[in-house]
Formats: C-alpha cells, structure tokens, sequence
C-alpha cells in the first residue's frame, strides 16, 4: 500500500488497525444476538440522525448527497437481511430478490459517481466534502468492473439461512471469485471518488469485511459487508474523523496509481465474468435458477461448516 498512499506514522498505523478492530468486532458481536442488531442498525441510525439535523453532531448541510444514499441504503441491507434472518421472510423468494437487488442497486450509485467524476477530467479539485478528485479513464475502467460485478452475481435463488443460534444469512455462490473482485473493484471506486477517505472507507472496512468472511464465518460475506459498511457509514457522517492527525494516511493523488488500482479492478472481474461463462456452459447451469460453482471447493465448505 505504500505506492498508493502517504502520511504513515506508528500511531497512524495503529489507529488504523484499531478502526478495523471495532468495526469487526461490532460486526461480530451483532451478528450473535437479534436484539442488539435491532439496538445497533435500527435504533442508533435514529438517535444519530437526530443529533445531526438539530446540529449538535455538526450540519448535515457538509455532507454529499452520495455520503447519504450510501448509508440509507447500506442500512435498508442490513435491516432487509435481518428481516430474512429473524423472520418468515427468509422461507419465502423475498430471500432471493432482496439481496440481489439491494446489491445491484449499491453498486449501480457507485457505478453512477464514476461516470460523475469522470467529468470532471481537467484539473484535480476539491469536493463540498473535502475529498480531492480527478476524472480520468480509471473512471470507465473500473465502470465496467462496477457492471460486471452486476452481471456476475448468480445463485441468489440458494439464498438461506444458517442453521445455528446466529442464523446468517448464507450465500453459497457467492465465493471467494466473486468477494475479491467484489472487494477490488470497490476499493478502486473509493480511491477514485472518495479517496481522501480511501484508506478507511475502502482499505480498513473491506479487509474488515473479508477477515470477518474468511476467519469467523464463511458464507455471509454479503451480511458482514452490509453491517461493516453501515457502521462506517454512521461513523463517518456523524464525526468529522479525518480531523484528527491520527486518520491522515491519504492517497499520493498521482493519475498512474489511479489507473493501475482500476485495470487491476478491470481485469479481475473480467476473469470472474469469463469463468462465470465458463462454468455456465460447462455445467450446463441457468444463472438466474441455480447455482453454478457448486463444484468449487469453496461453495463445498460453505455449505458444509453452515450445515445446509
């Protein structure tokens, strides 16, 4: 990461991993218990919001229209896959069309701020919020990646729940192709359009998302990358964090190291959409009806550790 960003000190690092720490940790703890995720994603956004708009967190008048959409609609997730969790609704296709929707629909404004930002290709400015932005080819670059990362979402008919206290909401085939071309192709997207805030609204919770994934419960990726990210979402709207000298890691701001994280987004979800085809043709699979990586180890695991 030290070709990408600059401002590292010990307590810089430090806080960083400290950030990371709480973000999963909160994550995890919430994900156990159905009355503190109610507490946390439910009646915190609430009492937050009221603390802003009466100004006594700061003006929400600071803030950008995107900053806000994002944590409305990281929230509708997460409450959308409690409701799958903790409800009848996980029996019924609400379990199918929700997730996918939600995620298209999160991906889709992303892919909307690229081509934004895209236009603004002539000279490095500062937006409303302070974040530093330059438009450039990166933008359409990693566009692309933003709808492949659509097109490539399968087996969302496999949707389930876990059959254990925490009751996660599982996504078989959603594997480990999908969650790092997922994971490079948002990071990217920060850098480009959020990148002041890049190394903890991209780098931080990401990695986040994917430690909780890999170390503590496979398969619920998409239900650890909803709650991480509504938790940052609140965070970063209610405290001006970057304030604060230990959150000063920023990016180089140089076009190439835009356009390398980009191609890199590019390429890689290209590769995952050309063995989605792949594996389509091979196993003779409908995407849209059934799940296509059922042969991969990791969709085996999955499974199996979620006992379903």
């Amino acid at each position: 990461m030290g070709l990408f960003y600059e401002g590292y000190t010990i307590s810089g690092i430090f806080t960083l991993i400290l950030f990371m720490g709480v973000l999963i940790a909160i994550n995890e703890v919430t994900r156990r218990s159905k009355i503190l995720s109610i507490v946390v994603y439910c009646g915190l956004p609430l009492f937050l919001g009221i603390l802003i708009f009466t100004n006594i967190l700061g003006s929400p008048t600071g803030k950008t229209w995107f900053g806000w959409i994002k944590v409305v609609s990281a929230l509708i997730g997460v409450c959308g896959f409690m409701m799958i969790r903790f409800t009848k609704l996980g029996k019924t296709k609400f379990a199918a069309i929700f997730p996918v929707v939600i995620l298209s629909i999160n991906i889709a404004e992303a892919v909307y701020r690229e081509l934004e930002v895209f236009g603004i290709h002539k000279i490095m400015e500062v937006d409303p919020s302070g974040v530093v932005i330059l438009g450039g080819t990166w933008n359409i670059l990693n566009a692309i990646a933003g709808i492949l990362c659509i097109v490539t979402l399968t087996g969302f008919t496999g949707i389930t729940v876990s059959k254990d206290k925490s009751k996660d909401m599982i996504w078989p085939d959603m594997t480990w192709m999908y969650i790092i071309g997922y994971t490079l192709w948002n990071f990217a997207y920060v850098y480009n359009c959020i990148s002041t805030r890049s190394m903890y609204a991209g780098f931080g919770i990401l990695v986040a998302a994917l430690i909780a994934e890999f170390l503590f419960k496979r398969g619920a990726w998409l239900q650890h990358r909803a709650q991480i990210l509504s938790l940052y979402a609140m965070f970063s709207l209610s405290f001006d964090f970057q304030a604060n000298n230990n959150f000063q890691i920023v990016p180089v701001y140089q076009e190439s190291m835009w356009l390398t994280i980009s191609i890199i987004s590019f390429l890689f979800n290209l590769g995952v959409f050309v063995y989605m085809i792949y594996s389509i043709k091979k196993h003779k699979k409908n995407p849209l009806k059934s799940e296509i990586y059922t042969h991969t180890k990791y969709f085996k695991y999955t499974v199996k550790v979620n006992n379903l």
